[in-house]
């Protein structure tokens, strides 16, 4: 029976519930035990797939092709794992499945009530991922106090006593204040949002005290924190301050012993934790005397950095392993629409333009391509990035002057772009790379299986065309005959593609279309002699 970590938060939303899940979940993963982690939203809509990234960042993708929050994208990195669709649950999806089931006659004509038809649903949700595993660890979204979260606090308390001793522990994250005027760190908020918690029944094994850089929790006031927050001892009292990157979260968690008091609770063995790796590469992430690349981002959310936060993080992987600091640009393709391509791309070493929906900058992210294609700047379009690849080369290159997708204009004379059989594909799909072409060098192999969000394809009806022109296919899914990979010879790096690389990206294996990206971004960056000129 796998044993459970409930991660919860309290005073202020944004503190870092889902890093802290992660974090833990390396740490005890890399104790040789199998973790999965879930992540459980309040809110109604049944999963973030139709929600304006404004709202909560990214749609990630899973295997199976779950539209899950982005802090599902935080799980797999840190733990290097695959989640799927029972890995993010949101209240949508609960009630969905209760009143589905009152329908079809499922609890016999009883009453159906949030105790215990609601509470009983989400503990089975909370089991079916527990199947196989040695721990899972839970994130409850919203903040301890929340109407919409307190049936989830009333299925943890009870989902506890059945578990039983030592089955479980109770994670609280929360706030630490610091009054500059009086230089006072403040306890109280984090003592109320505890006491919030007992008083649904809930009582809090470890807590996790946020922080800014430059505060320091000494050891009277953990002793406070404890003792009025019914804590065994300080050590269950855990500084989480701000690090140099996110990465560095689990470091600092193991010097206080995070994991091992966790495993000591859950009455696991102390297996040994062999850090050295993972802290090779913080150190070279945060490296500041390796060179700078600056690599802009053109999307529709750029506004929101957390909507293209796997790509983000995906290029910082990629500077890893080709010794580059990696800075990253966001920029609005509908400022290119306006400007022009060189009054916001002037400049930067490499651009990557996104996947997304909608006709709304698209015409900004073709400017784009174009400009990046005529003036040999690395590039690598994603998703809805390769769309506008292929329709800049049908438009500039092939003079097909009404190229366009389907998307954006259902009557338009030539859609090099669009729907196949009004189908979508979401989730993992084979692609075959062809010999020779860059593309196939950067993997390595014949084969590959990328993720995949998205109902446009590319057209076949146009492919002789767009090939004698010079655009090359360098990936096909041979099942449905689609154009996954394209590739533009004689260029620094232009490749596009259907699917999203960044979702399979990982801190120690960076996906290698983002890895090749980097390289030769790095190859075009100018020597410290040249800097001296």
């Amino acid at each position: 029976m796998a044993k459970y970590i409930f991660v919860t938060g309290g005073v202020v939303s944004g503190l870092g519930k889902g890093i802290t899940a992660a974090s833990l979940g390396k740490l005890l993963r890399l104790r040789g035990y199998k973790v999965s982690v879930q992540k459980i939203d309040p809110y109604l809509n049944v999963d973030p797939a139709t929600m304006s990234p404004y709202e909560h960042g990214e749609v990630f993708i899973t295997d199976d092709g779950a539209a899950t929050d982005l802090d599902i994208g935080h799980y797999e990195r840190f733990l290097d794992i695959n989640c799927s669709y029972k890995s993010d649950i949101t209240s949508g999806q609960i009630y969905t499945s209760v009143l589905d089931k009152e329908r079809s006659g499922g609890y016999g004509g009883l009453t159906v009530q949030i105790v215990p038809h609601v509470t009983n649903e989400i503990k089975d949700f909370m089991r079916a991922i527990g199947e196989g595993q040695d721990i899972v660890i839970i994130e409850i979204g919203g903040t301890v106090g929340d109407m919409e979260q307190a049936v989830y606090i009333e299925a943890i308390r009870q989902f506890r006593r059945e578990l039983g001793a030592n089955n479980s522990v109770s994670v609280h994250v929360t706030l630490i204040p610091y009054i500059a005027s009086s230089g006072e760190i403040k306890t109280k908020p984090t003592q109320n949002s505890v006491k919030d918690l007992q008083r649904q029944g809930v009582f809090a094994d470890v807590l996790v005290c946020r922080t800014t850089a430059d505060v320091d929790l000494a050891q009277e006031h953990r002793d406070k924190i404890a003792m009025f927050c019914g804590l065994d001892n300080q050590e269950d009292v855990i500084h989480n301050r701000d690090c140099r990157t996110i990465y560095e979260v689990p470091l600092m968690f193991a010097k206080q012993n995070f994991d091992t008091i966790v495993l000591k609770k859950l009455g696991l063995k102390l297996n040994q934790c062999d850090l050295s790796s993972w802290s090779a590469m913080v150190d070279k992430l945060c490296d500041d005397s390796l060179p700078e690349a600056t690599i802009a981002i053109v999307g529709k959310y750029a506004e929101v950095a957390d909507a293209y936060i796997s790509v983000t993080e995906a290029l910082k992987h990629a500077g890893i392993v080709n010794d580059v600091r990696v800075n990253v640009k966001l920029v609005q393709a509908e400022n290119i629409e306006r400007d022009g391509a060189a009054a916001w791309l002037q400049g930067v070493h490499g651009v990557i333009v996104p996947g997304g929906f909608g006709s709304r900058g698209l015409e900004g992210k073709i400017a784009t391509v174009k400009y990046v294609r005529e003036n040999q700047i690395p590039f690598l379009g994603m998703g809805f990035g390769m769309q506008a690849a292929v329709i800049d080369f049908a438009r500039h290159v092939c003079g097909i002057k009404d190229a366009n997708t389907t998307e954006v204009d259902a009557k338009v004379k030539n859609p090099v772009i669009h729907s196949h059989d009004n189908t979508k594909r979401a989730g993992l799909y084979d692609c075959a790379l062809q010999n020779g072409t860059m593309t196939a060098k950067l993997y390595g192999k014949k084969t590959t299986q990328e993720r995949h969000h998205h109902f446009y394809e590319f057209n076949n009806a146009y492919r002789n065309q767009i090939e004698q022109a010079g655009l090359v296919v360098s990936g096909v899914n041979q099942q449905a005959d689609l154009v996954e990979i394209v590739e533009l010879p004689n260029h620094p790096y232009f490749i596009a593609c259907q699917f999203q690389p960044e979702f399979i990206s990982r801190p120690q294996h960076p996906h290698p279309l983002f890895q090749g990206f980097v390289a030769a971004v790095a190859k075009l960056l100018p020597t410290q002699s040249e800097f001296e000129l």
